[in-house]
């Protein structure tokens, strides 16, 4: 396709005598690119006097000019280092003359236009650095280099910034270069020499290309961005730039940083420096803190250029002004900070993709995404215009009408026309930014006319959250709206005192304060949350993060399953190289799930029964992503599993896939070393050993308090002998104890057994010989004496936590498991849940029916009472201590009328079930009678 066939508008001449002048120093042109030459001449003085001096190059370069542009790449790459200040002078104005046609004419999409600008960018950064690293290395100045370290620049890069980062320069852009060198590659004692000399290159190759000559200049070239740019020089060591971005790096650079990446020297030590910065740039919590940060920077900006003020298009400032392009890139960049944390798929340098990214994710409305695009690429196309009048690095639109008619000219357009569209684009892009930027703080209303506690409210300025003024400050437009919406739940006072404990428990407060602030629909789930459940705001108050799950988009999803969780965590693993962090992530991940399964129970979008599957699913994903990690980490020390590998016997709630929000894992690790004496690895272990400590190091990872937090408890008392045996127990260990050693209690317990995660083949065998031993003949009276003997000395050891224990005690939850295992072991059934087992009861004759459907229902009871009670409090409940909410949702969840209703029901459903197990087990003929 020729250029001239891909023309969709001309500009026309503000002079036509300059325009016609300019076509006829390029004879060989007609038709469109004839009207090109004219039209843009005619406006543009310096394109005119580019179009006279390359008129020679010219008519070849229109007939195929991305053929032209590769041929003038490829001269550049071949010219002699002395030669390269004039040889990228010369292609500088080809580039920019050639660009500009494309743009004017509509040959060329904006990205390509600014895309071939940002490519030749970084190729004149790459040949000055080469000439000038070069000489360094040549003259023996940089320790250890030699001409094969050219291309690389020895060690030294340049990381392109702002819109050179982004692809994205514009017509007569200055670039923003960040110089660094890897001081990994030198010696201390050479670290100075090393230094002095990337110095040296970094201001030779700045000069190559920023200083005026008679053949012009390459680029204005900006080396400000680097940290600290008063006192660090020109080209300074990633270690010292780690260290200052660590430490004070501010929102502006973590912004700055979004379109940062590696252009000339070095691109591989580039890329692994911009990675260390991942945790600065990218917070792992939802940052709405950053909101304020941005707005702070564009006041200043605004006050600093004299920018402030309602539109004005005579010198209005394209790029800074109100409305103008700066205004879409914050907003966009803002958004970015904001959750590219959590969600990499945000993390786009190019702003128009950027809000496309944004607009899926949930995090734009899809019409502002698309209105800031629309008026971005229109911002851009002015911004040219007004550069290629006069190759000025200014964004203002001009005063006078010669300055509007050579824009119009250049854009083809009416010059009131053209003033009436900018007005309308750059009032629309400011009344879409602002709101977000600034929005209305909450309106100071009135508290009804209730009247909180002062001491109360007197005390939260002593809390930790407000330690900061910012905060102080947040809150202070927070509290008025919070304090109405406390009045108006059933028992204010009450509710006060719930947000008292979760304020009190904050370490900090300007993220979730401002949080809260961007998302004020949150309020009202805290208010609920600390209204309700106490033991779910005490968990908030120590993981405030979790509360960015809520608006990270999919919270009130359906529950999505063991599988794709299995899989998410896993992608996010996979992201983390450091072990601990690997650690941390699972810990943050499992928390904001947790609170999602909480939320969702305490608004009545699941019952207790899905809650109850839903945490093992999450329990289930935890091992099974944690498996690898902690396999890859132990491995690297001691080699790889010896024999067969190991594997997770999920046991109790765990396997019978039924927990609630505070319960542990019940697990036995099973390993078969296959007759591997030990492993091999730097620091090699027997196979024995080797398995124990690697359940150890599992156990850890589970368990241990870290930064944040702890995933669960761990309990391996169920493994064969207990306390007194190994953690880890072999295959032929595990399946002798089974099937000549275990009492009938460890029978019972394999009933609710199921491989959670591990080795897949020993998984497999490890199930099948569990159903081996649960379909082998038993004693049914032997069974029925020992589960009645188990029952006494439960009660004897425990007694139950008074009538609202729904798990302890007889009639309750553990009694009518161990009724319910004792079916399943009679019948020989794999089957796990409670209902199978009582339903293989009825089928071996030993159980009625109509009993075994009164005690399901008891059971559901309890169930529903113990997940209440372990979501509300964390512990067995006190109707008179978990509020009006608590109360409520316990009614809702169980269906009773009111409390003293369901404690009747409850006492009365227990002792009848009770009765109906005391009765089962002590009258086994039916099953004799079957069996003879």
């Amino acid at each position: 396709m020729t250029f001239a066939s891909q023309i969709t508008r001309l500009p026309h001449a503000y002079d036509a005598d300059l325009g016609a002048e300019a076509c006829a120093a390029v004879p060989g042109l007609s038709g469109d690119l004839a009207k090109l030459i004219t039209g843009t001449a005619g406006s543009s003085p310096y394109l005119k006097g580019l179009i006279h001096k390359e008129a020679e190059w010219l008519p070849e370069a229109l007939t195929d000019a991305d053929a032209a542009l590769a041929q003038l790449f490829a001269t550049l790459k071949e010219s002699a280092p002395d030669q390269r200040p004039t040889a990228l002078r010369a292609g500088k104005r080809k580039v920019a003359l050639l660009t500009a046609l494309a743009d004017l004419s509509g040959a060329w999409s904006l990205e390509k236009v600014t895309g071939t600008l940002t490519e030749f960018a970084d190729l004149a950064s790459q040949l000055a650095m080469e000439a000038t690293i070069g000489a360094e290395i040549r003259r023996g100045k940089l320790p250890g280099a030699t001409e094969d370290d050219i291309p690389t620049a020895g060690g030294m890069v340049t990381l392109a910034m702002g819109k050179m980062g982004a692809h994205e320069l514009n017509y007569s852009s200055d670039i923003d270069l960040i110089c660094l060198f890897d001081e990994t590659r030198f010696d201390p004692d050479d670290y100075h020499d090393a230094r002095a000399s990337f110095i040296r290159a970094t201001r030779k190759m700045a000069a190559m290309l920023n200083d005026l000559t008679g053949e012009g200049y390459v680029f204005r070239t900006d080396l400000r961005l680097r940290p600290d740019p008063a006192v660090t020089p020109v080209c300074i060591a990633m270690e010292t730039a780690e260290r200052y971005y660590e430490s004070l790096g501010r929102t502006w650079e973590r912004a700055a940083y979004i379109k940062a990446r590696p252009s000339a020297g070095d691109l591989e030590a580039g890329a692994r420096f911009l990675k260390t910065l991942t945790p600065f740039v990218w917070r792992r919590h939802l940052d709405f803190a950053a909101i304020q940060d941005a707005h702070d920077m564009r006041l200043r900006i605004r006050e600093h250029k004299g920018l402030g003020g309602e539109i004005t298009l005579d010198g209005h400032d394209m790029k800074l002004g109100r409305g103008g392009i700066r205004e879409i890139e914050f907003f966009t960049q803002t958004r970015q900070l904001i959750a590219g944390g959590r969600d990499p798929y945000l993390r786009d340098r190019h702003t128009v993709p950027g809000l496309r990214k944004l607009a899926s994710k949930g995090w734009v409305p899809d019409e502002v995404a698309e209105g800031l695009s629309d008026h971005y690429r229109f911002h851009r196309e002015v911004e040219h215009r007004v550069q290629m009048v006069a190759d000025a690095q200014t964004h203002r639109l001009p005063k006078g009408a010669e300055g509007w008619g050579r824009i119009a000219g250049l854009m083809g357009r009416d010059i009131e026309d053209l003033q009436a569209e900018l007005r309308a684009r750059l009032t629309e892009v400011h009344d879409m930014t602002e709101g977000f930027f600034a929005p209305d703080a909450c309106a100071p209303e009135a508290v009804s006319d209730h009247s909180f506690d002062p001491d109360v409210l007197g005390r939260w300025q002593t809390y930790p959250a407000f330690r900061s003024a910012r905060a102080t400050e947040i809150w202070g437009r927070l509290r008025p709206e919070i304090l109405r919406r406390l009045a108006q739940s059933p028992r204010p006072d009450e509710a006060l005192l719930a947000l008292d404990g979760f304020l009190r428990g904050l370490p900090a407060g300007v993220q979730l304060f401002s949080l809260f602030e961007a998302n004020p629909q949150l309020i009202d789930l805290l208010i609920d949350i600390v209204g309700t459940a106490p033991a779910l705001a005490q968990h908030l108050s120590r993981n405030s993060g979790v509360f960015d799950a809520v608006i990270g988009g999919g919270f009130f999803a359906p529950w999505p399953g063991k599988a794709a969780l299995s899989e998410e965590l896993a992608e996010r693993l996979a992201q983390e190289n450091d072990y601990e962090t690997q650690l941390d992530t699972t810990r943050r991940w499992a928390k904001e799930w947790q609170f999602r399964i909480g939320v969702h129970h305490l608004r009545g979008l699941i019952g207790a029964e899905e809650a109850g599957q839903h945490y093992a699913d999450l329990a289930d994903a935890v091992l099974a992503a944690l498996w690898q990690p902690v396999a890859d980490q132990f491995a690297a020390k001691h080699g790889p599993m010896p024999g067969r590998g190991a594997m997770v016997l999920g046991m109790g709630s765990l396997g019978a896939r039924r927990l609630n929000a505070t319960s542990d894992l019940d697990l036995i690790v099973i390993y078969d070393a296959d007759g591997v004496e030990a492993s091999e690895g730097r620091r090699p272990l027997a196979a024995r050993p080797y398995y124990a400590r690697f359940t150890q190091a599992l156990v850890t990872a589970l368990s241990a308090p870290m930064a944040q937090g702890r995933l669960y408890e761990v309990d391996m008392r169920l493994r064969p002998s207990g306390t007194q045996g190994p953690v880890a127990t072999s295959l032929a260990s595990f399946q002798n104890y089974q099937q000549n050693e275990a009492w009938t209690w460890e029978h019972l317990a394999l009933t609710r057994a199921r491989p959670v995660t591990g080795t897949p083949e020993l998984m497999a065998e490890v199930e099948a010989f569990r159903q081996e031993v649960l379909s082998a003949p038993k004693v049914p009276e032997t069974v029925a004496q020992d589960v009645a003997d188990m029952r006494a000395r439960i009660a004897a050891a425990k007694a139950p936590d008074g009538p609202w224990d729904a798990k302890i005690g007889a009639g309750r939850l553990q009694d009518i498991e161990l009724l319910s295992q004792a079916g399943a072991l009679l019948a020989g059934s794999p089957r796990r849940a409670v209902t199978q087992g009582l339903q293989a009861g009825v089928a071996i004759g030993w159980l009625n029916g109509d009993i075994v459907t009164e005690l399901a229902s008891t059971y559901r009871l309890c169930w529903q009472v113990q997940l209440a009670s372990k979501l509300l409090s964390g512990q067995t409940i006190d109707p008179d201590q978990i509020g009006e909410g608590g109360r409520a949702f316990l009614l809702r969840e169980t269906g009773a009328a009111d409390i003293e209703a369901l404690q009747t029901r409850l006492s009365e459903a227990c002792a009848r079930a009770a009765a109906a197990i005391t009765a089962a087990l002590a009258d086994t003929s039916e099953i004799a009678k079957r069996e003879a």
